[in-house]
């Protein structure tokens, strides 16, 4: 069931996260009238096209983020090591500043499937950036952290790479993860139309060329579907929702691609990129 889904809580916490976390291009917004008090919760996520850093108060809600294009990382395994500490360190002075207080600790995480050397060096990248890693959790239950899906199936679809996570009772009792994300319609995009993959990236998340473009991309919408069919069935689970997330999911007509595809319901809630960031950073339990 997707009762969370549209709770206000949820909605609430999404629209005040899209207001307060920083695409990079964009003018550095000014400090915080005064810092704020109490327990701080972070979350970097490491993904395959973007990196994302956002900050929590104590009660859940956002204070302040950044998210930029990077290419740091390849279907979950740290690809650049140097560049992405530079960035992430490049992120987290800039947020400070805008806090008025410093970062001491994150959680973070990875797609489900990622052996475990490769989980650690994603606790590496956060500790040579100065933060502590205080939880590393897959992506699909992070999501949840947030979303509270109590019976269903979350499908995040990260730049590389598709993750499923199957809920009963609110707890997760089948995971996997496969080659198959937003990079891979950058891909399609830039070989249809003979340009190179920035150019097609930035053609992608044009609301204006979307529709255009959607004869291209629905092959890969339809890869990600039949992922998420092949793995509800090897579950033995009866999913009857399907939660999509990631910002691969805001792509219009991705929810009733996945839909047709598997006979199952799927929705995509507000702001679907910054679900899975929300999620680390509600597993970042450190008290100071």
């Amino acid at each position: 069931m997707l009762d969370s889904l549209a709770t206000s809580e949820v909605v609430h916490t999404l629209q005040r996260a899209a207001q307060v976390i920083r695409w990079l291009p964009d003018p550095e917004p000014p400090p915080l009238a005064a810092p704020p008090v109490g327990r701080l919760r972070v979350g970097v996520d490491l993904g395959t096209a973007y990196l994302v850093l956002v900050v929590l108060d104590e009660s859940g809600q956002p204070l302040a983020g950044e998210y930029q294009f990077a290419q740091v990382v390849r279907d979950g395994l740290v690809v650049d090591f140097v560049g992405a500490v530079d960035r992430l360190r490049g992120m987290k002075a800039r947020v400070e500043r805008r806090l008025g207080r410093e970062l001491t600790h994150a959680a973070s995480g990875y797609p489900p499937g990622v052996p475990l050397p490769e989980v650690r060096a994603v606790a590496n990248v956060l500790e040579s950036a100065g933060l502590r890693c205080t939880a590393l959790v897959d992506e699909p239950t992070a999501a949840n952290a947030l979303l509270g899906v109590q019976t269903g199936a979350i499908v995040d679809v990260g730049g590389g790479t598709t993750g499923i996570a199957i809920l009963q009772d609110g707890k997760v009792v089948y995971t996997a993860d496969e080659a198959t994300g937003g990079t891979h319609f950058s891909l399609v995009i830039a070989g249809a139309q003979g340009i190179e993959f920035e150019e097609a990236e930035a053609l992608k998340t044009n609301p204006d060329e979307q529709s255009r473009l959607f004869p291209l991309v629905r092959p890969v919408m339809e890869k990600v579907a039949s992922i998420t069919a092949r793995h509800v069935h090897a579950s033995g689970v009866l999913v009857e929702s399907l939660t999509l997330v990631g910002g691969t999911c805001a792509y219009p007509g991705m929810a009733q691609v996945v839909e047709q595809y598997t006979g199952i319901p799927a929705q995509v809630p507000l702001h679907p990129a910054f679900v899975t960031p929300l999620g680390f950073a509600l597993h970042d339990e450190a008290t100071i």
